[in-house]
């Protein structure tokens, strides 16, 4: 059986859709887990009420990682499906996932197509990528699809927003880590598992809509800060030395290509217009720095407690990121 696990917080008519979407699976047995993080739209009550599944309810917002750590907890199934309250999976989507999971002993991770729900016909991620500063993002994110990624095949780790996870890999290596709160916390969590010897398989025929940035907005200062406090703290967690080291070298990389891109009105930069715009990013990539700095000290009591489960070596966990990275022309 699969156990499907839904985070939600508000956003009552993207959960009905999401949960609606879930209800016309079929090709195999699966229970469905929503954890609320405190919404106060009815979202919960909904949730219950229309489509009969259960719900655990916290008082408070607790953030996408101990949520999911909560319904992983309460999960009976041996795959461990995550797909966001803002998504809505295509008939197929379940089966496709546990299908490519289940085709061999040492695939921890599935990953699926997700397509842009405003545009189907545009690529949200199709597994994921990353830049060797930590930042991390989907690949093909933004493209045309064309079928480019229309072939099973190795990936990184799947996105959070919609994959599934063998259960007893999570019970080896741990579920989300709750210091990451959001974003990043499935980069941090994949590349984990990587380290550890699991693979992830991407297949095409799990396709999922995704309402992007509709959690916090995409203009978010808080977004920003937690993505770049998480892509430092994913480095300093995960990333062999080699690597670590030369973290300020690349970042710089990543801030000259951003600023060219923002020149062309180009990228995320674009959801910062004008100087005050500009402002904003660079509090929020200060801010996200300054959290970091704070919690460094816990990530690396983290980084050497991972000893027991680590299965590549310095140089191949090097391999893995520099195979999978991200180029500085996709990421601006």
């Amino acid at each position: 059986m699969i156990s499907v696990v839904v985070v939600n917080w508000n956003r009552k008519e993207l959960l009905r859709a999401c949960l609606g979407s879930l209800e016309r699976q079929g090709g195999t047995a699966f229970e469905v887990i929503v954890v609320d993080n405190g919404s106060t739209d009815g979202s919960a009550e909904m949730a219950g009420e229309e489509f009969g599944v259960r719900v655990i309810r916290n008082q408070e917002n607790r953030g996408f990682c101990a949520a999911n750590n909560q319904g992983i907890a309460a999960a009976q199934g041996a795959f461990i499906a995550l797909i966001n309250n803002d998504a809505e999976a295509a008939d197929g989507w379940l089966a496709a996932l546990e299908r490519a999971c289940s085709s061999a002993p040492d695939i921890g991770m599935a990953a699926s197509k997700v397509l842009v729900w405003e545009d189907a016909r545009r690529i949200d991620k199709a597994g994921h990528l990353i830049f060797p500063d930590g930042q991390n993002r989907g690949r093909g994110s933004g493209e045309i699809d064309r079928g480019q990624y229309d072939r099973q095949e190795e990936v990184l780790w799947p996105d959070g927003c919609a994959g599934m996870y063998r259960k007893r890999m999570l019970e080896e290596i741990g579920g989300f880590d709750e210091d990451f709160f959001a974003y990043g916390d499935d980069a941090e969590l994949g590349l984990r598992a990587r380290l550890a010897g699991w693979r992830c398989i991407y297949t095409p025929q799990a396709v999922v809509r995704h309402h992007r940035g509709s959690t916090l907005g995409k203009e978010s200062v808080r977004r920003l800060e937690l993505i770049e406090r998480n892509r430092v703290l994913l480095a300093l967690k995960l990333f062999p030395w080699s690597l670590l080291l030369l973290n300020p070298v690349f970042f710089a990389a990543r801030l000259m290509a951003g600023a060219w891109a923002a020149l062309r009105g180009a990228g995320d930069t674009a959801y910062f217009p004008g100087l005050a715009g500009k402002w904003r990013l660079a509090r929020g990539l200060a801010g996200g720095q300054l959290q970091a700095a704070l919690l460094a000290p816990r990530m690396l009591r983290k980084r050497a407690a991972l000893g027991r489960i680590r299965r590549l070596t310095p140089g191949q966990a090097r391999q893995l990121i520099w195979r999978n990275r991200l180029g500085l022309r996709e990421l601006a």
